[in-house]
């Protein structure tokens, strides 16, 4: 291998790194555009270093303060001469090889390497399921929703972050409070059962049992059982109570409804059954409903609504009208 070659593949591994400049990171692209000989030799390379990459730790410490002191522990005039070979290839692998070895060495030397904390997620599209966190705690998603957490919820906190809606029923544990992170709203509590939904913007949370506290821009606002607020992009509102329990319905699998107004039913059906039911009179809106319904067909609902309020139900252009 003659002297140019062993600076080009000197200039390949610091592209390969990010450490050439941009200059010559144009030579680089100009080089492997001038023959399919040269994008082949690069490919191997790449292998090799994408291979021997694996050796670095994974560390949440700064790479060049860690190697600063590194090289303040060892000899200053020590210097690494390379070894030839007549393959130019296996000379760059010893030098890819020898670098990050030294820098292993290194990292072991001075700082105990992070473990590495997997965040897992959860995601559902078209069906509600259930999942146990790494605590015990169980988190039950509507459909649309996703909720991601660590593998194991370390240091002082419990954390973890919603998009869409579930049902939380959280393992009390006093020392670490369970955290959930929605649009710019931070849930917390130690041992509850409650509702949290996001959707346009707006973020619900309903408290079955326990205390819940609500966070946002510092202010803190305290829920205890049968307690709801709602959170907007511009404000929160005082919190209220809740007549119904009509919030939960993908856990239990049952509408119940309590003295509950027509159009809240219909809201909840919507969601349920991926359906379009429209109140076709203001004044039917608010008709109240005191009846439960356990996992029946939209047929069979939509037939006791009719029979209950006295009212007609009619399909036309793919979609439901009470009137």
């Amino acid at each position: 291998m003659n002297q140019f070659e062993n600076d080009m593949d000197d200039l390949l591994i610091r592209y390969l790194a990010n450490e050439a400049t941009g200059t010559e990171q144009a030579q680089v692209r100009h080089w492997l555009d001038a023959s399919p000989a040269n994008k082949s030799h690069f490919d191997q390379l790449r292998r090799i270093w994408e291979g021997t990459a694996e050796l670095a730790p994974v560390t949440a410490i700064d790479e060049n303060i860690a190697w600063q002191r590194f090289q303040q522990r060892i000899q200053p005039t020590a210097r690494v001469a390379p070894y030839k070979q007549r393959s130019g290839m296996w000379r760059v692998a010893a030098g890819i090889i020898l670098v990050l070895g030294a820098a292993f060495a290194g990292y072991l030397f001075i700082f105990k390497p992070a473990s590495r904390v997997q965040t897992l997620a959860v995601v559902t599209t078209n069906l509600v399921k259930a999942d146990t966190l790494p605590d015990g705690s169980v988190a039950t998603l509507n459909k649309h929703s996703s909720i991601t957490y660590p593998e194991k919820f370390k240091g002082k906190t419990r954390p973890v972050k919603l998009e869409g809606e579930a049902f939380f029923k959280i393992t009390p544990d006093k020392e670490k409070p369970f955290i959930i992170n929605v649009n710019d709203v931070e849930v917390k509590v130690l041992g509850t059962s409650f509702n949290v939904k996001s959707s346009g913007g707006t973020t619900e949370i309903i408290v079955e049992t326990g205390v819940v506290q609500v966070i946002r821009n510092g202010k803190i606002q305290q829920l205890t059982a049968g307690e709801r607020i709602l959170v907007n992009k511009d404000s929160v509102t005082e919190k209220m109570t809740s007549n119904d329990k009509l919030y939960n319905y993908y856990v239990s699998r049952t509408f119940i409804c309590d003295n509950t107004p027509l159009w809240k039913l219909v809201d909840k059906l919507n969601e349920a059954y991926d359906t379009r039911i429209v109140i076709g009179e203001q004044r039917l809106r608010k008709l109240p409903l005191n009846v439960t319904f356990n996992e029946e067909s939209l047929d069979v609902i939509l037939q006791v609504i009719s029979q209950t309020l006295l009212v007609r139900v009619s399909k036309e252009d793919g979609q439901i009208i009470i009137h």
